[in-house]
């Protein structure tokens, strides 16, 4: 992974999920200083108890990103921990499938908070940071469900669509400071945000039905990807979202 120019790099992962960790390690794995926050202190302790991470510099924190407070402490003591930051990885997200007709506003206000507010709040502490350092490249999770209407998705089409605008404004302005921001749109993936709904009866062959590549995604193939968008390598791409899908919006 020399190649990426990531080794000695600064890293904030904001969420230590399937897709977080799997990007934690992979920014770990190609020489980077990962310090990993979520609220779920069981993930980040089986992060770190990762055999294939006992070398790398990695650490971690609990803590709720439900609040614009608790998202620029989060940013600052990061920076502060690792000693600047270069990159962001924003990976939290949920979702709470129902019709729109049977989803009170306490559904849709945890979702939006979650998946777009903590993007915003997030973006907008590291962006002030990275433009004061004159680098700086974040990649945030979207998701295919941005631009396909998938039936009881209200709340999270809506937040992972406004995510997307997201993304390309603060990637415009901040694009003559030298920093990019980009974001990733994962297909079906084998997370454990899925999990619960793959193993209805039934439903892995529906949705391996729809993808063209014949097989779900893994958190494996979205890393890649990742980890290029916040490479050097990748310095004159900004404002795009990737779908790593298997072809799942090309049907």
């Amino acid at each position: 992974m020399e190649w990426l120019g990531l080794n000695g790099r600064k890293a904030l992962v904001m969420g230590a999920g399937g897709l977080g960790a799997a990007c934690a390690r992979g920014l770990a794995e190609a020489g980077a200083s990962v310090l990993v926050v979520d609220v779920d202190g069981t993930k980040l302790k089986e992060l770190r108890a990762d055999p294939g991470l006992a070398a790398a510099d990695v650490r971690v924190v609990s803590a709720d990103l439900a609040s614009s407070e608790a998202c620029e402490a989060t940013v600052q003591g990061a920076a502060e921990e690792l000693g600047g930051l270069d990159v962001l990885v924003h990976a939290i997200g949920t979702n709470d499938r129902r019709p729109v007709v049977h989803t009170p506003d306490e559904v849709w206000e945890r979702i939006v908070t979650l998946n777009l507010s903590s993007a915003f709040w997030t973006g907008r502490a590291a962006g002030r940071l990275m433009r004061g350092a004159g680098r700086g490249s974040m990649v945030f999770f979207s998701s295919v469900s941005s631009r396909l209407a998938h039936l009881h998705h209200g709340p999270y089409a809506a937040s992972k669509g406004g995510l997307d605008q997201l993304v390309k404004v603060m990637a415009r302005e901040w694009a003559a400071d030298r920093l990019t921001v980009n974001a990733v749109a994962p297909g079906y993936t084998e997370t454990e945000l899925t999990r619960a709904y793959l193993a209805r009866p039934g439903m892995r062959e529906e949705m391996t039905g729809l993808v063209p590549a014949g097989r779900l995604g893994t958190p494996e193939d979205v890393v890649g990807a990742v980890l290029f968008l916040l490479s050097p390598r990748a310095s004159f791409i900004t404002g795009q979202v990737l779908y790593i899908d298997g072809g799942r919006t090309l049907v």
